[in-house]
């Protein structure tokens, strides 16, 4: 949430952000609608983000974009994997988040 901070974008509003702690929540809150955006953390436990993504983009109708956070740049196959949108490899590079996030949001508004 500090490398994106509230306005990553002139072109788009600006972001409010609702942090969860567990697999269940998250899917509760995507289910429930009203979400974006979700960025999952790829190395969460018990439950990571990649497992998470692939059971919402498998359960729910026009899933929202999902961006995972992957604990090296060699994990994205396993984010293509899950059929989340976007991935960003720790250590977090705010203009790469960002650079992301601005994306999938600009598409998601343009649809």
């Amino acid at each position: 949430m500090m490398a994106l901070g509230k306005h990553p974008h002139p072109e788009l509003p600006g972001l409010e952000y609702l942090e969860v702690a567990t697999a269940q929540v998250v899917i509760d809150q995507m289910d429930a609608g009203g979400i974006d955006l979700a960025i999952l953390d790829g190395e969460a436990a018990p439950a990571g983000g990649l497992g998470i993504a692939k059971q919402l983009k498998d359960e729910i109708d026009r899933c929202p974009p999902v961006l995972v956070l992957t604990g090296r740049p060699d994990d994205a196959w396993l984010a293509n994997w899950s059929r989340a949108e976007a991935t960003v490899s720790h250590p977090i590079d705010p203009i790469r988040l960002t650079e992301a996030v601005v994306t999938l949001l600009s598409k998601r508004t343009a649809a």
